[in-house]
């Protein structure tokens, strides 16, 4: 097992690690997620798309009674859907992800994959938050949006004084407990974990 002091990686502060990732990840990924917002979506939002007749199925709440009165018929309001994204990465930090090889832990491996998501997220105007736990909840961070967001991430997963947990097991269902109050409002969740818990589920 590596000590989390000694790998190799461990050396990098936030800024510098993130513009590793950005030149060998993001850069690459720039032609293949080019246009992933550019459909029109109709759902929940605040921009009017259309008016049109009512259907059996449609939410009489969205019911147009300015129209309807005019037409004489009923009429609903679509709106274009609201696309910001608000997601939450839960960071295994518990002792059993310091294992790896001499060139890399799977320490490194949550590190990197938390930084490319946080910066894919933000770099489109969605906000991502962290909750960090080894045997429990040790920190949350809060959804933010920008670059500033994905350093702070970062910064909290890499920071040389960061208390090493204590050995013993994860409890995931407790951890994910945790999550379900803490997310205010409908979020896409990323666990990156090992999954080595209490009740091995």
């Amino acid at each position: 097992m590596l000590d989390a002091t000694t790998s190799p990686r461990r050396v990098e502060d936030a800024e510098s690690l993130l513009k590793r990732l950005d030149w060998h990840v993001v850069k690459r990924l720039d032609g293949i997620l080019q246009g992933d917002y550019r459909s029109l979506f109709l759902g929940h939002g605040f921009d009017l798309a259309e008016v049109r007749e009512y259907q059996p199925e449609d939410d009489v709440r969205y019911m147009d009674w300015n129209v309807t009165a005019r037409m004489d018929t009923p009429y609903v309001r679509q709106y274009v859907e609201d696309r910001e994204i608000s997601a939450w990465l839960l960071l295994d930090l518990s002792p059993s992800i310091d294992f790896g090889t001499a060139k890399e832990s799977k320490r490194d491996l949550v590190i990197d994959f938390a930084a490319v998501l946080a910066r894919l997220l933000t770099r489109h105007g969605n906000r991502v938050g962290a909750m960090l736990f080894s045997n429990e909840v040790d920190e949350v961070l809060q959804p933010r949006g920008g670059q500033l967001q994905t350093l702070r991430i970062v910064h909290q997963l890499v920071r040389p004084d960061r208390k090493q947990a204590q050995a013993g097991s994860t409890d995931l269902a407790a951890i994910l407990d945790r999550a379900a109050q803490t997310l205010r409002r409908r979020s896409l969740v990323f666990i990156v974990s090992d999954f080595l818990s209490a009740q091995d589920r």
